[in-house]
């Protein structure tokens, strides 16, 4: 049965592809783009070094595209991902991405500024959704800004977090503690230097 569904989607795909965005890669962020997320992440609040804000708009949208290309993006989200499912790419699930931008942000040190991760649709594995968020340093991730490659299938989608409206976010920490218990949970994220216990905000009231 996993064989034949297999077939069925390997079949499906030169149909789905048809709708590709970027048959040919996605375009790389203008001087525009990065000027107006620089501006973003600048309004997030007083106290950020503007030559940190446009760093981070610079790294944001130059290394989506560095990714894109590594991951070999041609398609829709969801195409590429039934592909890296299948063996058919390398990488490029939304978590890669997550991974991936928060990484090559991380490695630049910033002092005003400080990267998150966040989870959405944790209770479906089939719709769960992982993003990076930048925030002002000290901030927590419901004052950040929303860093998403994956839903435009490498393109930078960047959004205040109270404005994505498509998702429901929440710390990374607290879903893994939700799904794998406490120690479990505390276990893992040692390996990348975070923990369960680190206090974290509720998202503001609506």
């Amino acid at each position: 049965m996993t064989l034949l569904i297999r077939l069925v989607a390997l079949l499906a795909l030169p149909l789905l592809a048809a709708c590709a965005a970027h048959p040919n890669g996605p375009p790389p962020g203008t001087p525009q783009d990065k000027a107006r997320l620089e501006q973003a992440i600048l309004a997030l609040g007083p106290g950020i070094d503007p030559a940190e804000a446009s760093r981070a708009a610079r790294i944001a949208y130059d290394h989506t595209h560095q990714l894109s290309r590594e991951y070999q993006i041609t398609d829709p989200a969801i195409i590429h991902n039934t592909k890296v499912n299948m063996g058919l790419k390398p990488r490029g699930l939304c978590w890669h991405w997550a991974k991936d931008i928060e990484e090559r942000l991380n490695r630049e040190n910033f002092t005003t500024l400080q990267l998150h991760r966040a989870i959405a649709n944790a209770d479906n594995v089939r719709l769960e959704h992982s993003t990076a968020i930048i925030s002002r340093r000290g901030d927590n991730m419901y004052d950040g800004i929303v860093l998403d490659p994956w839903r435009k299938g490498g393109v930078l989608f960047w959004a205040r977090l109270p404005d994505d409206t498509r998702y429901e976010w929440y710390p990374r920490a607290e879903v893994l503690a939700a799904k794998l218990g406490h120690d479990r949970a505390q276990a893992l994220l040692a390996t990348i230097g975070e923990t369960v216990d680190t206090p974290s905000a509720v998202p503001p009231a609506n």
